[in-house]
């Protein structure tokens, strides 16, 4: 999702690990899955711009909170080509809403697990409010 026409691609794929505090697997993953690209140089080696730290370092946030890799990829999806600084503010409600959503649901089911029922005899699943 970083865009290389806005940054020269300058970063090797061990720069943006170090400095995402990632595996350089996970850099590989996460271009793999077209959260991150990379412009080969001419001796074949991956280049990434500026902002790819950061976007993994988003990821990472991301899948803390839960989210899949799919879910991940919708999020950056619908950011613009070139985001302004609001277009993150929303990423980053957009976060915040679903981590807030995940821990209602959590606390419905620690609820539901701290009832004293049988496991086997608690609800498959609430509706979500």
């Amino acid at each position: 999702m970083s865009n290389t026409t806005v940054s020269p691609a300058t970063l090797s794929v061990g720069e943006v690990a170090a400095a995402s505090g990632v595996a350089t697997s996970a850099i590989r993953f996460y271009e793999r899955q077209g959260l991150l690209t990379s412009v080969r140089t001419s001796g074949n080696q991956r280049r990434y711009d500026e902002f790819a730290p950061c976007v993994v370092r988003i990821c990472r946030v991301a899948q803390r909170v839960g989210l899949s890799v799919q879910e991940i990829v919708a999020l950056f999806a619908a950011l613009p080509a070139n985001p302004t600084e609001a277009d993150w503010q929303g990423l980053t409600r957009a976060l915040v809403a679903e981590a807030e959503r995940r821990i209602t649901e959590l606390h419905r089911a620690l609820d539901d697990i701290a009832s004293g029922d049988p496991l086997c005899k608690l609800p498959t699943g609430r509706p979500a409010h």
